[in-house]
């Protein structure tokens, strides 16, 4: 009895070991071979796939070549930021792909077609399955379907054009206060060396935070500090399937930054619905969390089911995703802007007479921004043609 109990108990073990091996070489190596083969069907061109890296090894060597020589500062700078991306479209074209992995992904260098695939999230649909885009970002980027639908209807009227001419004048409130800053520092010190970036940084935390969310800076400040911890984590964890329940000090520290910005942005949700709901109630807010609540509240009503308007847990998550989105883009921008406008004087001139002529030293409005010609998003060119 006991060898019968024996060989049952070694052929488990041994069906159970032959399923996770199946499992594993289909992950490693058929599926992605599986997956290539269908990709160079459809006409789709990249580097054939590595065993277990993919182009992860590659893109670290030649990310750190790139960032080892001088920089040139100009707007051709893909292959210095991204010298994977650089070489794969150089290579194969503005549609390839490239290896996260054993991890097809589909690059696209077509603007248009970019924003073709983002509107019809019926049929370009965005992986479920992916754990490690979902620990940074959440809420309408990564959802699906009629989720998307819903959460699109509810965030739309936030981006409406009065909405966005209302927060002009916080945007200009925290520029000149830090403008004000650096000159009183020249003037205390006639020359002064002053790093740009974290003063950025501290600019386009606090706008956010005041125009999207009513809140200060220290409030913004610590959600943004988390998230960029955790975005560091992420990034350097390499995705093996599973690899996210293990009790590592990594993934200990990533499920405790997600508790804290979390409840972080519960707290001001609360304070918000307290406003709304006590000596302020009847106000109407301008901010995005403002009007997110509200139109999320109209949804909710005037819906005939429960399927209208988000749940609580799925306004954190379009928070989240909007501070995660919003910082580090806007503060990139303008330290770039301010690199090319020190290399190239003479467009820095212009763009002053320009601000001097059109505003004449007064507080600028949403109409002003739009009678300035040279300080716009579509004249940073300064000259320089935009390479891909």
């Amino acid at each position: 009895m006991e060898i019968i109990l024996t060989s049952i108990a070694l052929s488990i073990c041994a069906i159970f070991l032959g399923i996770c091996a199946w499992r594993f070489l289909n992950w490693l190596w058929l599926k992605p071979k599986k997956l290539e083969k269908y990709l160079r069907q459809q006409g789709l061109n990249g580097n054939s796939y590595k065993l277990f890296f993919g182009d992860l090894k590659e893109g670290y060597m030649i990310s750190k070549e790139a960032k080892s020589k001088p920089m040139n500062f100009s707007h051709d700078i893909t292959h210095r930021v991204s010298p994977l991306l650089h070489k794969t479209f150089t290579k194969y074209g503005k549609i390839a792909f490239t290896w996260f992995g054993p991890r097809p992904v589909v690059l696209i260098n077509d603007a248009e077609m970019v924003k073709d695939i983002f509107s019809k999230p019926y049929i370009f649909v965005k992986p479920e399955n992916y754990h490690t885009i979902k620990q940074l970002i959440k809420g309408l980027a990564t959802a699906n379907k009629d989720i998307w639908s819903r959460h699109r209807k509810t965030i739309n009227p936030a981006f409406h054009l009065e909405k966005l001419m209302i927060m002009v004048p916080i945007f200009y409130s925290c520029c000149y206060d830090m403008v004000s800053k650096w000159e009183k520092i020249v003037t205390e010190n006639g020359s002064y060396e002053l790093d740009l970036w974290p003063n950025l940084e501290i600019l386009t935390s606090n706008a956010l935070s005041k125009a999207a969310f009513g809140s200060n800076y220290e409030e913004g400040k610590k959600i943004f500090d988390l998230q960029m911890e955790l975005s560091e984590l992420v990034m350097k964890s390499f995705p093996l399937p599973g690899a996210s329940l293990l009790p590592t000090k990594t993934n200990r520290r990533v499920k405790e930054i997600a508790k804290e910005v979390r409840s972080s942005i519960q707290g001001i949700i609360n304070k918000r619905l307290n406003a709304m709901e006590g000596e302020n109630a009847g106000i109407s807010y301008d901010d995005l969390l403002g009007v997110l609540l509200e139109s999320n509240s109209r949804q909710i009503k005037e819906g005939v089911n429960k399927n209208l308007g988000m749940s609580m847990e799925e306004v954190i998550e379009e928070c989240e995703f909007f501070y995660f989105a919003g910082h580090e883009s806007t503060s990139v921008l303008i330290m770039w802007a301010l690199i090319l406008l020190s290399k190239h004087l003479d467009w820095q001139e212009r763009a002053r007479q320009e601000v001097l002529q059109v505003l004449g030293g007064e507080k600028p409005n949403f109409d002003d921004l739009s009678r300035l010609k040279i300080v716009s998003f579509p004249s940073l060119n300064f000259g320089v043609k935009l390479s891909s």
